[in-house]
């Protein structure tokens, strides 16, 4: 059988990814309801930034903001892949290996096909929207029409050259883990995005000029680097610069069809190598595990723990606690808007894990309730799991709190900050056992969804419900600190928030757990029915 030829192929592969793209939205209407939504938003977004670029037009330092956002554009088209290795199917060549198919018309169908949907689309309103910025002369118009073609196979093409160099890992269990990065990136990104924008805010464009230098000659951005410097005349430079783009473009593809080669030539080692990295794993995984407390205790603690560093979705709700804990007051205190205060935050978004606690076991949790046949069984459950948390919450929330105040300077509010920070998290442990029993909900293994279908009023109830209980239980602490604070004497006096605030999170904790565990015990055959949803 001989293979297909280019373009035969090429248009093959392009409707297969508009069939696979009208196939997906007609499985549900919800699902058809999300994709448009999140269309119109992404394009109205994409708009308003083209207006945004054109505003600028004219603008002394334009340059070094478009060729900026050029080169973030690409740096986003090379994760993509690795944080959501399954948002295009295409993105997968091992589905193709059985076909009669050589690399080099397989990438230029491929290229083609990665230009259709809304992210290609996306880019390109802000390349043309960067070009206009930039672009004066009949030169430089003639080099802008080259540069956006440039830009976006340069951008296509990095993120397939990545996803064909990684495929074998992305599509593995482990290599999926990769995905719960995505939490981290997105709030961490978020952040800097909001810093950088209120830096230039106050003080200008002008202090992009120096990241302009580099990244004008760094693919992407050398093709918007090439408008700038066709519209200033130094034509020699706006030559090199597309001539670099142009390397940068062949350079990805030779690297994506050697990948494809590989790929469809070469058996996968990958199992294999992944069952000699569980075995050492385990082998060492043992050593901390005997540190834990014998008995029931000791061995709920040590799954709890695995769940966070092996389940997918309980690993990607602790980064993004975890990443969101310190990045709002970390990030606060650099902008010099911040507030101690802001360091519970970290003991905030930890004591969210404790909410559901047997969702995230699903369908495994009747193991669980096999062992529970009183109220005493449930408490010693809960504990456990809430004592397998603390192992890192405690440290974790001091850590971010001692750091807090060590960027603010304002060392006499620790112990307040502590205290406080301290009966939060005990708050949350007690009333996320207590809504684990009353409101648990189905935690989906595929798929980016945190709720089963139908479990969403669940989970909502169950989270924002827990989180305004555990801040009314938070209030005779909040109003000791307030009284202290606003007392004539009362500064003497605010040490004892520490050691109050622990006490009164410890036994607000225990009390909790005690609550909870008879209506654990009770509703034993709802909680399965519930969690196994999924």
């Amino acid at each position: 059988m001989t293979s297909p030829t280019a373009p035969g192929l090429t248009s093959t592969v392009v409707r297969l990814k508009l069939s696979l793209l009208r196939n997906g939205l007609r499985q549900s209407g919800g699902r058809r309801a999300a994709y448009i939504a999140s269309a119109v938003i992404t394009l109205l977004f994409a708009a308003l930034q083209l207006l945004g670029l054109i505003a600028l037009r004219g603008h002394a330092h334009a340059a070094s903001l478009v060729v900026l956002l050029t080169a973030v554009l690409g740096l986003g088209w090379a994760v993509m892949p690795l944080f959501f290795p399954s948002g295009d199917e295409t993105l997968d060549p091992t589905r193709l290996v059985m076909l009669p198919l050589r690399p080099r018309p397989l990438v230029r169908a491929l290229l083609a096909a990665s230009l259709v949907g809304i992210g290609p689309l996306f880019t390109l309103l802000l390349l043309l929207g960067s070009v206009i910025s930039v672009a004066h002369g009949t030169a430089a118009y003639v080099v802008s029409v080259v540069a956006v073609v440039l830009a976006l196979l340069v951008c296509v093409a990095l993120a397939r050259a990545v996803a064909a160099a990684n495929i074998r890992l992305l599509t593995s269990r482990k290599g999926r883990d990769l995905a719960v990065l995505s939490g981290l990136v997105i709030a961490v990104g978020a952040q800097v995005v909001n810093f950088g924008a209120q830096r230039l805010g106050s003080s200008g464009l002008a202090q992009l000029d120096p990241v302009y230098e580099v990244l004008r000659w760094v693919p992407p951005g050398t093709a918007i680097g090439a408008v700038d410097s066709a519209s200033e005349g130094s034509y020699g430079v706006a030559t090199a610069q597309v001539a670099l783009s142009i390397a940068a473009l062949v350079l990805l593809v030779a690297a994506w069809a050697r990948s494809l080669t590989r790929l469809m030539t070469a058996p996968d080692g990958s199992t294999s190598q992944a069952a000699e990295s569980g075995v050492r794993e385990r082998g060492t995984s043992s050593g901390p595990a005997r540190l834990l407390p014998a008995g029931r205790t000791g061995t709920v603690m040590e799954r709890s723990l695995r769940y966070i560093w092996r389940d997918p979705k309980t690993k990607a709700a602790w980064v993004t606690s975890l990443a969101i804990g310190l990045i709002v007051p970390v990030f606060n205190a650099l902008q010099g808007t911040g507030s101690i205060y802001f360091a519970c935050f970290a003991a905030g978004m930890l004591g969210i894990q404790m909410y559901n606690q047997f969702g995230q076991d699903t369908s495994a949790f009747w193991m669980v309730a096999m062992t529970i046949s009183s109220s005493r069984d449930a408490y010693a459950e809960l504990r456990a799991r809430a004592l397998a948390l603390l192992l890192i919450t405690l440290p974790y929330a001091t850590l971010v709190t001692v750091l807090t105040t060590a960027m603010l300077g304002d060392w006499p509010r620790l112990p307040e900050a502590l205290g406080l920070s301290f009966a939060l998290l005990g708050a949350m442990l007690a009333t996320g056992a207590w809504t684990s029993a009353r409101f648990p909900y189905s935690i989906p293994q595929e798929g980016y969804k945190n709720v089963a279908p139908g479990q969403a009023g669940l989970a909502w109830i169950a989270i924002f419900g827990g989180m305004v209980a555990a801040a009314l239980l938070c209030a005779p602490v909040i109003a000791l600190t307030i009284w202290l604070n606003v007392s004539a004497d009362g500064d003497a006096w605010t040490w004892l928030l520490l050691p109050v605030g622990a006490v009164y999170g410890a036994a607000i904790t225990v009390l909790g757990l005690r609550l909870a565990a008879p209506r654990t015990a009770a509703r034993l055959p709802e909680i399965l029915a519930a969690v196994s949803k999924g």
